[in-house]
């Protein structure tokens, strides 16, 4: 037996409105923006996802160490043991934003099996892709104190069995939001792995609502909300498990957790798709008085936000030589809108103050409502 999903109230019913009308409206400014807009909103969203989820383990880096992470960079601010997990996670993130609407990929254990080796195979100590081959406790660190117990490791693949049966149970159900929270919540609780399962979890939870056709991995994810909210998570997990495997308690708690984590992040996301926008705009403007190439964009955005832009990692992207790239960022230069810093291989260029200035002159955003409250103070 495994945690079962909950029977919905309607205020829940309502909260899922709320979170399917804000991802229509995303989707919908999403296609209607310039392919390059589109793409810098995903690279900057995949990049938070993947800090958030990592930092909720301890492996902490920057915003701009993990763009440099998704650029196939390495980043020398890093510790290897950090840029090899984080490349581990990228790569699993990947895989799933590439077969997440492929009709014939299956869900099941041995997908959970490989997914888990390529988000763990920088450290073979771990097992990657193997079932753990004893007990598991969650042990908090500042205490030492056993803060969880999974079920025994006899019990792991009859568990993910009916986890596989579960996901796969889609139209049986009906909300994929809600199903990826319950795959989410019984791999953590399983814990099926030695090491990994908080970012495995968390990673499948994606790919369920996607595979669903919800929305995008990348615009599906809470992970940069959990990381930010991560005592938070933290704390509604050991509500739900009470110190052990303890599948017959309600999931209805976690569920609204989620569903919260949801719509906030979608808020979110729509709120800086309107303030790339708003920068694209100052940048498109740039870009046709100085009469520049359009491939220029996408080194303005990216300084413009404050990281860094490379030659290399120019070029790739748009698919250029290096004596091209090179007097592109050296036109920036003699513009005043790109300061080199740095020699040769290892130069990289940050935005003047008159660039900077685009992304500082935007409006700060109010914090996002909780759509719970929300509901209950209308009806009241």
């Amino acid at each position: 037996m495994i945690y079962e999903y909950p029977k919905l109230e309607t205020i829940d019913q309502d909260v899922l409105g709320m979170i399917r009308e804000q991802r229509k409206l995303l989707r919908h400014q999403v296609n209607q923006n310039p392919v390059r807009w589109t793409g810098f909103l995903r690279k900057n969203t995949f990049a938070r996802a993947l800090q958030g989820s990592n930092s909720i383990e301890g492996i902490n880096a920057n915003l701009f160490e993990a763009v440099a992470i998704i650029d196939n960079e390495r980043p020398e601010t890093l510790e290897e043991e950090t840029i090899k997990a984080l490349q581990g996670y990228r790569n699993a993130m990947t895989y799933i934003i590439a077969i997440h609407n492929d009709p014939h990929a299956e869900i099941d254990a041995q997908f959970i099996r490989s997914l888990h080796f390529m988000m763990m195979s920088y450290d073979m100590t771990k097992l990657p892709g193997q079932w753990r081959n004893g007990p598991i406790y969650v042990v908090r660190e500042e205490t030492g104190d056993t803060v969880y117990e999974g079920p025994a490791e006899t019990e792991v693949p009859s568990l993910v069995a009916e986890l596989v049966q579960q996901i796969n149970a889609a139209d049986d159900h009906d909300s994929s939001t809600v199903l990826g929270a319950m795959a989410h919540l019984n791999l953590t609780m399983i814990h099926p792995f030695k090491d990994g399962n908080g970012r495995m979890a968390r990673a499948l939870q994606t790919l369920v609502i996607a595979r669903n056709g919800v929305v995008t991995p990348v615009f599906s994810s809470i992970e940069e909300w959990l990381g930010r909210n991560t005592d938070a998570y933290y704390a509604i997990l050991k509500d739900i498990g009470q110190g052990r495997w303890s599948p017959k308690n309600s999931a209805l708690p976690w569920v609204r957790f989620c569903l919260r984590a949801h719509y906030q992040q979608s808020v979110t996301l729509m709120k800086r798709n309107i303030q790339v926008g708003q920068v694209w705009e100052q940048v498109h403007k740039i870009i046709s008085t100085h009469g520049l190439p359009p491939r220029i964009e996408s080194a303005l955005m990216d300084a413009a936000f404050g990281y860094h832009v490379k030659n290399q990692t120019y070029r790739d992207e748009n698919k250029l030589s290096e004596v091209v790239a090179g007097r592109d960022l050296k036109r920036l230069c003699e513009l005043g809108l790109l300061n080199p810093v740095g020699e040769k291989r290892g130069r990289y260029y940050l935005a003047t103050e008159k660039l900077a200035e685009l992304r500082r002159s935007l409006p700060v955003f109010d914090k996002v409502d909780d759509p719970y409250l929300q509901l209950t103070n209308n009806r009241a």
